[in-house]
Formats: C-alpha cells, structure tokens, sequence
C-alpha cells in the first residue's frame, strides 16, 4: 500500500482519489486556498459537492494550511490545479515536496514564448525547480478522461508521462484499477501537447451543435457537420504535433480521443454551443459566469505561436483555418462562420 497525497481539490483532482484508494491505497486529499468550502463539505459529508457519489471509506481531507502533514511519509503527489494554479502549485507546493517524492499532475496545457515555441506545463515546472536548484520527478496525465466519469468508474484509458520509465511504472501500479487503465511513456511533449491541442478544437466542433440548434431547434440532431470539423481538427492537430516534434500514431491518438470525450461533454462544449447560437465570447463568458475557461487560454496561445510561426514563415496559415477562425472568434470576438472550402483538398 502506497500513500497517495493529492493537492487540489477540483473535480478531476478529488476524482482521482477513486482510484487510488480503491487500489488499496491511503489518500490524502488537500485543497488548496480556493478550496476551503469544498474541503469542509467533504468533511461533513464525505462527498465532493459536484460529485452524485461517496469518497472510498479511508480518504482523509485537509485544508492547505496543513500541507506538512499531508505530505509527511506520501510516497506520491498529484497535483489538481487548473490552468490558472500552475504558477501558484510551482511556488507554493513544488518547493515544499520532499525530493524523494515523484509529482503526476492532471493540469492540461501549454504556454507559448515570445518567439512562438509552446511549452508544456512539466516544462515550466522544471524551469522553476531548475531556479531553486531542486530535484522532483515531474510526471503528468494525458488522455480522454472527464472527473465524474471516472467516479462513475466507466472503463477509461490514460497514459502517464515522464522521464524516468521505472517511476512511470510505480505509478501505474499505485493507481491502475479494473476500470482504470494506464500506459506510459517517456514522451512527456507529446502526451502533454496531444491534450492541451484539444481545448480550441473542441470548442470548434461544438460551434456546429451552437449552428444546428439555432438553425434547426434543439430536437433535431446533425453530425456531418461535426464529423467534418472534426476531421479538419484532426489533420490541423496532427500537423501540429509534428511541429513539436511530437508526431506519433500513440500521441495522436490519446489527442483525438481526448478531443472526442471534450465535444461530448464539458465546460468547452457549452461556450462552443452559445457561440454557435450567435453570442459574441463575452456574452458567452457571462452567461457561464463561475464557470473555469481554460479551454479559451489554451487556445489563445496555441493561435498565437501558430501566427507567430506563421509570420516567421515556419507554419503555413493554410495548414490551419480552422484554428485561426477559433482565434478570430476567441480575440477579435468575431461571429462564427466556419471556413468549410478552407477545409476541402484536391489529391492526385
């Protein structure tokens, strides 16, 4: 038995505390200081508050203030911050973890450089331990994975990423279930490119379920829309792994699937959906006040390298308008209107 402290108390974060106890292992579930009501109800209630279930019997919680001792003897941290907790995890939680302890973090995305190269959040977070001359094993999760469908514990299949293939497989072992299914790899830019790509383009497809339902009514449902900007997704998502260095048919593959399980559900689908019915971004940002937008920050900085490599000549801006019309839409608050002979080719 291993003992597993998780730092975040979010949904995907408090999500994996199913698995890793129902492998039989202690879990130690802190959140951080935007989480203190979440901690409190699980407390009382041994239940998430966006959660329909009960935590496994034997998970503890603890607000951040007690960190010290939840980290004291864990053999694993998960880190489950959002997006917009990477630079706070990087100062406040990195510094304090014991060396001999690895990291896997669930946060997904990437940032991009002045000089339009996208980094991966392991990336950062090494930058930082590099700063203060420390040594952690940064390990990450990738792959088709929503919180409260690994609750439910619908069969689901991620990979975990990092250097060290003996860590990876300490990892797997502590938190693979029956219903949890692990591979690994050492191919950390790929696996962490793969499921970041995924946030624009999903909003992407989901601006044609927005156009069906203001068309046609919310009654009737059409997929070739879908299906077609899907497949633009695809090749502009292949194309764009190739320019990390990163193309492979296992990369590409954990991308279209997490691509596929954000169109089906998700805090992406539903701007998508509001944009597609005519709302500009702000008013759809409104109408979904309180709710976490990551998949709009990582949009805006993958179109801004893409423009940015474009510019410089790197990147072809007809390899990608699909994306750059997201763009459009995201930072010049553009309606939609979908480039769809953008997306069609004459092979010989």
């Amino acid at each position: 038995m291993a003992t597993v402290t998780i730092v975040g108390s979010g949904m995907m974060g408090s999500a994996l505390a199913f698995p890793a106890r129902e492998n039989g292992n202690e879990v130690r579930l802190v959140g951080t200081h935007l989480d203190r009501e979440i901690i409190e109800n699980c407390k009382k209630c041994n239940r998430h508050p966006k959660f329909e279930k009960d935590f496994p019997d034997g998970v503890s919680f603890y607000q951040i203030e007690e960190l010290s001792d939840a980290l004291d003897g864990a053999d694993l941290v998960i880190g489950g911050v959002s997006s917009f907790g990477v630079d706070w995890f990087a100062d406040n939680i990195l510094p304090v973890i014991p060396e001999n302890m690895p990291v896997l973090t669930v946060t997904k995305g990437l940032f991009d450089t002045p000089d339009g190269k996208l980094l991966t959040y392991p990336d950062l977070w090494q930058k930082k331990l590099d700063s203060i001359g420390k040594k952690l094993s940064l390990n990450a999760i990738g792959g088709p994975c929503t919180s409260y469908e690994l609750v439910a514990h619908d069969q689901t299949e991620v990979s975990f990423c990092g250097k060290d293939i003996g860590i990876l497989e300490k990892l797997r072992n502590i938190m693979q279930t029956d219903y949890y299914h692990i591979s690994i790899t050492t191919d950390v830019t790929g696996i962490e490119s793969a499921v970041a790509l995924k946030n624009g383009y999903a909003l992407g497809i989901a601006l044609t379920i927005g156009l069906n339902q203001k068309n046609f009514g919310d009654d009737t449902l059409h997929f070739n829309s879908q299906a077609a900007v899907f497949g633009q997704a695809s090749k502009e998502m292949y194309r764009l792994l190739d320019f990390q260095s990163a193309l492979s048919l296992n990369n590409l593959c954990v991308g279209m699937g997490d691509l596929y399980v954000t169109v089906y559900g998700g805090r992406t689908r539903l701007v998508g959906i509001l944009l597609g019915k005519g709302l500009d971004i702000d008013k759809a940002k409104a109408q979904l006040n309180g709710v976490t937008l990551e998949s709009l920050v990582v949009a805006e900085r993958v179109a801004r390298a893409v423009k940015k490599n474009i510019a410089d000549g790197i990147l072809c801006a007809e390899d990608f308008p699909l994306l750059l019309h997201i763009d459009e839409i995201i930072s010049e608050k553009k309606p939609v209107n979908i480039p769809w002979e953008s997306f069609t080719y004459t092979e010989k």
